[in-house]
């Protein structure tokens, strides 16, 4: 009992969050995931995702969509991968989150829409996302921002 860590509900959700944030991003580094693998991955995006929404800032929930939808778009489920690549960028409006946020967010929009085959809304997104990255302040942000947008698949769009 003494070596068991103790958290307030608070914590716990905090903590979980974090957790299922960060594993799934080792999952989508992972080159030859299993079936299993694709699995854990969506539901710890969603876990994550639960999590911020109990205790989170409107910056953590539209992230969680992000990342929702960018595991949809890796596992080519594109209309799982437009819902929540529009609830990001609708929470970032909604709440007028800039910068490196409103960026990404037109990034799933462009990645999402390539999943599902629809050249007009790729490209109309990836744009913006290319606009809204030159606009990041932090240049550090701005290196990681333009690193995703170069990586991953993009199903012939690119």
């Amino acid at each position: 009992m003494a070596d068991e860590e103790r958290y307030s509900l608070e914590e716990a959700h905090k903590k979980f969050a974090v957790d299922c944030f960060n594993g799934v991003w080792n999952l989508l580094e992972k080159k030859d995931r299993s079936e299993e693998e694709d699995d854990e991955m969506m539901h710890a995006a969603h876990a994550s995702r639960y999590h911020w929404g109990q205790i989170g800032t409107p910056v953590h929930k539209e992230r969680g969509e992000w990342q929702i939808s960018r595991v949809y778009a890796v596992l080519n489920r594109p209309q799982s991968a437009l819902f929540h690549a529009q609830r990001c960028l609708d929470i970032c409006e909604e709440h007028e989150i800039g910068d490196f946020d409103i960026a990404f967010a037109h990034e799933a929009m462009a990645r999402a829409h390539a999943a599902a085959g629809n050249k007009a809304e790729f490209e109309k997104h990836f744009e913006l996302a290319k606009k809204a990255g030159d606009e990041i302040e932090g240049e550090e942000d701005k290196k990681v921002f333009f690193s995703e947008l170069e990586s991953g698949s993009w199903y012939g769009m690119r």
